[in-house]
């Protein structure tokens, strides 16, 4: 099958920040953002598939300064409506100059890029010595990947379901292996270890349960089964 990410998440657009802000979606945001804020705090830095600039308009005021780039135009230009610094572009092929930043980072956005290794090496060679790469992959040793494979691709769209876009499942050791040359690698944190599924956070009794879980196994010895599975490295 032929796809194309761009289209893919201009159709996104419409719908990306529908569920965003509550329940399941704002817990996957405060998990992403707990492994981040620490490593961003006056730091120049740079998200790799900005989407419509939630995450960085969490971290504009900790950081030095903040810009991103994301393939779709209709993502980018909700973002540019926040007042954010970005533009479009590719993970394969960064439009900044070597040892631009301290951190990057990219989340739900490393799955879909066919190109893997050439995306992290391009992130490590924005990055200053000593600065960190923070990317997360979709793993394929996590109920999620299960709850996928069972249920099927979901809508993203009015017309337009997840299978229309490239997907990649990676095991831990995988992902360990596109780590670029020259990084030390500090270990794994996972992102959705206990859920099942999304709509598990709407059920009121449960809901509480499940966010404090999540909270604790983020940084856990069970974070290597996170449905998101984000590698922390740092350029030596």
């Amino acid at each position: 099958m032929t796809h194309n990410n761009q289209t893919y998440y201009d159709d996104f657009a419409g719908w990306y920040e529908n569920e965003r802000g509550k329940g399941y979606h704002a817990l996957i945001d405060q998990l992403e953002l707990n492994i981040i804020r620490p490593l961003a705090a006056d730091k120049d830095v740079l998200e790799v598939g900005c989407g419509t600039g939630l995450l960085m308009k969490e971290l504009t005021q900790a950081t030095r300064s903040i810009k991103g780039i994301d393939i779709s135009e209709q993502m980018l230009e909700k973002a540019k409506a926040r007042g954010l610094d970005v533009r479009q572009g590719v993970a394969e092929e960064l439009p900044y100059a070597d040892n631009s930043f301290d951190l990057v980072y990219s989340f739900k956005v490393l799955a879909h890029v066919e190109k893997i290794k050439e995306a992290m090496n391009e992130m490590n060679r924005v990055l200053r010595p000593g600065g960190y790469l923070v990317a997360e992959f979709y793993n394929a040793l996590s109920i999620r990947h299960l709850a996928k494979v069972l249920g099927g691709p979901g809508n993203i769209s009015a017309d337009r379901t997840e299978a229309d876009v490239f997907c990649r499942w990676d095991t831990p050791k995988q992902v360990r292996s596109y780590i670029p040359h020259g990084t030390l690698f500090h270990g794994f944190k996972g992102v959705r270890v206990f859920t099942p599924a999304a709509t598990a956070h709407k059920i009121p009794v449960v809901a509480p349960l499940l966010a404090k879980a999540e909270h604790w196994a983020l940084h856990s010895p069970l974070s290597a089964f996170g449905g998101f599975l984000v590698a922390v490295s740092q350029k030596m």
